[in-house]
């Protein structure tokens, strides 16, 4: 690879942006409501890239991102990631989330124990808000404590958590309200 470029490609939740450069993958852009505000975000991220044809090795994430967007099977766990300007600690995080497997979540504290900084929740929660990396470093398989899909990345476009994790068959349960904590009773049962 040469230098810094970028594409834009159609998947089953509409066109994402993928921008690389001469060390791998520098970040993917989910769809925003219009093509032309996922190509200005990714100019924001990206002002050196270049519109261009891939080359192969991206292409082949483009593939995986597709298959997995489609609800798939993409393997995307061979696809380098351009991680130069990134720091260390969100490095480490998004190479945890890379490997929970499709159709699984985890918390951001279970990402922080397997990091061993159990005491980095926020730490874990605030380098996934950063994640350049959607769907190849799925962060969206990352939940508050009580599993509720929260709002994805900021490349996230407006593709929610929720619908990522419905894509990938994953079914995680919604945070009890305070309501629910407090009283259990039963609640009464319609009339038939």
């Amino acid at each position: 690879m040469a230098g810094r470029g970028y594409t834009i490609f159609d998947t089953a939740v509409g066109r994402c942006g993928i921008a690389w450069g001469d060390a791998g993958v520098a970040g993917i852009q989910l769809p925003e409501l219009r093509e032309i505000e996922t190509r200005k975000r990714l100019f924001q991220l990206y002002p050196d890239a270049r519109e261009m044809r891939p080359p192969e090795e991206i292409e082949l994430a483009i593939e995986g991102i597709v298959a997995t967007l489609r609800g798939g099977d993409g393997d995307l766990t061979g696809v380098a990631l351009d991680m130069t300007d990134i720091a260390a600690f969100d490095q480490r995080v998004y190479h945890a989330v890379r490997d929970i497997p499709r159709g699984e979540t985890r918390t951001y504290d279970e990402v922080a124990s397997a990091l061993r900084a159990t005491g980095a929740v926020y730490a874990v929660a605030q380098a996934l808000g950063r994640n350049p990396f959607m769907i190849i470093g799925p962060c969206h398989r990352v939940l508050e404590a009580g599993h509720y899909p929260d709002r994805i990345s900021a490349n996230g476009g407006s593709v929610s958590k929720r619908r990522l994790l419905s894509i990938e068959g994953a079914q995680p349960t919604t945070s009890k309200t305070l309501f629910d904590v407090l009283l259990p009773v039963a609640r009464p049962r319609p009339q038939a």
